[in-house]
C-alpha cells in the first residue's frame, strides 16, 4: 500500500512555508486561525505561512491599494481589497490573501455573505515580494493565481524598485518556464488595461516613502 506524502514547498507554495502538524484546512478555516505576526494562505488543503510584511511592504501595499480605491469606487468600477482580504478559489480548496486585490464591479453581486472569504480569485492581484522571496517564487504564485482566474498580477520588488506584470498569456507548463509579460521600471506606468479601464499609476509612486520628509533634519 502507497504512503501518502506531504507536498514539498517547491511544487506547492515555493513562496510560502508548508505548516508543519496540520491536517487538511478549509479555505473558511482562515478566518479562525490565531493571529500570531504570520500571513497564512491555504493552497490545495494545505496551509502556507510567510512572515508579516514589513514597514516597506507594508507601505508600498498602501500606495497601490490607495490609488486604486481612490480611482475605482468613485467610476463604480470595481473593489481594492487590502492585505487581509482572504480570495477563495473556485473550485479548489485554495485561498490566498494578495497585497492588493480588486473585484470587478460585475461580480459584486457574487460575494453573498460578506463574513466569508471572497469565493473568486481576484480580477488584479497585486503582491509585493519580500526580501528572501526569489522570482521563481513569485512566478510560482502568479502562476496560481493566473490559473485561478486573475486577470492581471503585478509583482512589486522594493529593492530594485521594478514591477513584474503578468496575464494570462503568460502562463507555461511548469512556473520554472515562465516570465513576465514585462518588467517596469521606477519611470515607467502601472497601467489598469481592461480590469480597471483609464486607471494608471506611476511606479516611482507606488514606492513613494511616506517618510520621507515627514521629519526635518
Amino acid at each position: 500500500m502507497s504512503t501518502a506524502q506531504k507536498p514539498s514547498p517547491e511544487s506547492l507554495a515555493p513562496w510560502a512555508e508548508i505548516v508543519p502538524d496540520v491536517g487538511p484546512m478549509t479555505v473558511k478555516d482562515l478566518l479562525d486561525w490565531p493571529d500570531d505576526g504570520y500571513r497564512y494562505e491555504v493552497v490545495e488543503g494545505v496551509l502556507v505561512r510567510v512572515a508579516g510584511s514589513g514597514f516597506d511592504a507594508t507601505t508600498i501595499g498602501g500606495n497601490v491599494y490607495a490609488a486604486l480605491r481612490a480611482f475605482a469606487l468613485p467610476r463604480r468600477l470595481g473593489i481594492p481589497t487590502p492585505a487581509d482580504g482572504v480570495y477563495k478559489f473556485v473550485g479548489a480548496e485554495t485561498g490566498l490573501l494578495p497585497d492588493v486585490g480588486f473585484v470587478d464591479a460585475s461580480k459584486a453581486p457574487l460575494i453573498v455573505d460578506r463574513r466569508r472569504p471572497i469565493p473568486f480569485a481576484p480580477d488584479l492581484a497585486a503582491e509585493v515580494a519580500s526580501p528572501d522571496q526569489t522570482a521563481g517564487d513569485m512566478a510560482a504564485k502568479a502562476r496560481r493565481y493566473l490559473h485561478g482566474g486573475t486577470r492581471l498580477v503585478w509583482v512589486l520588488w522594493p529593492e530594485r524598485q521594478e514591477v513584474d506584470v503578468w496575464r494570462p498569456a503568460d502562463l507555461q507548463p511548469r512556473y520554472q518556464n515562465m516570465r513576465p509579460s514585462t518588467t517596469l521600471d521606477r519611470n515607467a506606468v502601472l497601467d489598469g488595461e481592461d480590469i480597471v479601464p483609464g486607471f494608471s499609476f506611476a511606479v516611482a509612486d507606488a514606492f513613494a516613502d511616506p517618510l520621507a520628509g515627514l521629519y526635518p533634519g
